[in-house]
């Protein structure tokens, strides 16, 4: 854990750092509600506006609102640009769950299982146009570096897809593999989000630069974070199968670290139980969480998260950029490193 954690404030930090992100996540979400308009055709309008008003979390569009903010301008200018990233965010879980066959998201029906396979491939197309759409808003500089950075950050994404479905087949995924996957899909868009905010406020280059980084290492410490809860996360709390990467035998840092510090025999039963789809997943979670922590995976693990964490929070501490704002970012950091959820 970084050394300058101090859990004696913490949760009082994190309490007002939670009301500053509930009036942010607000603001958004009226935007994106005076946004959802009833259009024809309705079965390719209807869907986008079901899966925009799913839920989540909201936290890359709050993250555009955070930085614009951080760099002396209002959240105003940003929402449109907010917006896009969340439009887009939400695209990609049309077409994930698509690929994966998944029949619920948060909960209720996905949008192929409510309508169709076409429908969904259709509606997630509109739904990227609408993304790109949305930086027209902005001014002619403002408008090409939006959507350079989206362009990049888009492509990305879709690189990191498909290395996660490329391991699934793979025997020889390293650890630097896995790291490059997460990178890409999942902290890019954290990353950009930060510098999109960075953008709208015309910030300097480096500092745009800067934040990117910021929530590069976060988005990163985020994943590996949500890998391990998914083994070890309260069952009670954690939202999500305990177990699930295991009993779908994805390789997760904690699977490649045990396997490189296993005994060659362990390490053989490990790839073994990674190649069945038991009767018994419970055994089978048992016996793999086991293994995690008996080869110091688990820990080492904790380690990796508490590490980017802190390379992080010391980019974020050189960074000049109001300290209101600086304060909140890290306090959604921290707050990483305490969640069970």
């Amino acid at each position: 854990v970084p050394k300058s954690l101090n859990y004696g404030i913490l949760a009082k930090n994190l309490s007002k750092a939670m009301s500053d992100i509930s009036f942010y996540r607000e603001e958004f979400l009226n935007y994106l509600e005076s946004n959802l308009s009833k259009k024809e055709p309705v079965n390719l309008y209807e869907p986008i506006s079901y899966i925009l008003q799913l839920g989540g979390k909201r936290l890359r569009p709050v993250l555009v609102l955070i930085s614009t903010e951080a760099f002396g301008v209002s959240y105003k200018k940003a929402l449109d640009a907010a917006l896009a990233i969340e439009v887009f965010h939400n695209f990609s879980l049309v077409h994930d769950d698509i690929m994966d066959d998944a029949p619920l998201r948060r909960g209720k029906a996905t949008v192929h299982e409510k309508w169709d396979v076409n429908t969904g491939i259709l509606s997630g197309d509109a739904m990227l146009i609408k993304a790109y759409q949305l930086f027209e808003n902005y001014d002619g500089s403002q408008f090409k570096d939006l959507a350079k950075l989206f362009s990049r950050t888009a492509i990305e994404v879709c690189e990191g897809q498909q290395y996660d479905i490329d391991f699934e087949t793979r025997d020889d995924v390293t650890i630097d593999d896995y790291l490059k996957m997460i990178e890409y899909k999942t902290a890019v868009l954290v990353g950009a989000s930060l510098e999109m905010g960075a953008i709208v406020a015309n910030a300097p280059k480096e500092l745009q630069k800067g934040i990117y980084d910021y929530g590069r290492l976060i988005g990163i410490a985020f994943q590996l974070q949500d890998d391990y809860l998914d083994a070890f996360g309260d069952p009670e709390t954690f939202g999500k199968q305990v177990g699930g990467d295991i009993i779908e035998n994805k390789k997760t840092y904690l699977y490649l670290k045990a396997l490189e510090k296993l005994s060659k025999e362990e390490a053989e039963q490990l790839r073994h139980l990674y190649t069945i789809l038991p009767t018994d997943n419970a055994q089978k979670v048992e016996t793999v969480k086991h293994l995690f922590e008996e080869s110091g995976a688990a820990e080492k693990t904790r380690e990796e998260i508490a590490k980017y964490t802190e390379e992080a929070f010391q980019l974020l501490e050189k960074l000049d950029i109001k300290s209101a704002q600086k304060n909140l970012l890290r306090d959604l950091g921290e707050s990483l490193l305490t969640r069970t959820i």
